[in-house]
């Protein structure tokens, strides 16, 4: 999960990429409709930390801020793509904090995507598929809300291990690996019904 320096500077600030990005999150959010309880209180939530403004769409928020995942899909949907977390040592989505260039919630989980993943050619659907909140260590321990997409792999896409996993990994995805982390089997059906919807 991508991380970068989190000193002051124009992404602590809200500089007019994050207060784009915020206003995307709350329009994404706003005018989603949930898969499920959980999910409904995840969005009222986020949508509720969101009112503290574009400063929540950063790391620097200690309350907790949004982040960007997604749950990688092969061209068949036969196969879902986890990486193998370097630090809690659980295979999970590929996704993390909001960058300053990113300038919407989708095109941010899929800037992660392709950079934990190495694949090219990813492609993103811009409907969110799930929100999850939980306690991470960032600024000695926060929050993230985070909203998750369905991502898609081209045929015959090859991956690359980055430097923020231990190893990629390709899954059936009725048959998940262990240890899985909280949240991520979650993510199976709803992005299995984007793939079905792709044109």
């Amino acid at each position: 999960m991508a991380a970068r320096s989190g000193a002051a500077g124009p992404s602590a600030t809200g500089p007019a990429g994050q207060r784009a990005l915020h206003a995307d999150a709350v329009a994404q959010l706003s005018g989603w409709a949930p898969t499920g309880p959980a999910a409904t209180e995840a969005r009222d939530r986020t949508l509720e930390l969101l009112t503290a403004g574009p400063v929540a769409m950063s790391r620097s928020h200690r309350p907790g801020h949004v982040t960007a995942s997604a749950l990688v899909l092969d061209a068949t949907g036969a196969r879902v793509l986890l990486c193998l977390h370097g630090k809690f040592r659980r295979w999970v989505q590929l996704g993390g904090h909001c960058e300053p260039a990113d300038r919407t919630l989708a095109g941010a989980a899929l800037r992660e995507a392709t950079e934990e993943s190495g694949i090219v050619g990813l492609a993103v659907d811009p409907v969110p598929i799930d929100v999850d909140i939980h306690p991470v260590a960032c600024q000695g321990g926060s929050l993230h809300y985070d909203v998750r997409f369905a991502v898609f792999a081209p045929p015959g896409a090859v991956e690359r291990v980055s430097d923020e996993s231990e190893a990629l990994g390709w899954f059936p995805p009725d048959r998940l690996p262990e240890p899985l982390a909280g949240g991520t089997v979650q993510l199976v059906a709803p992005a299995l019904a984007a793939l079905r919807r792709r044109p």
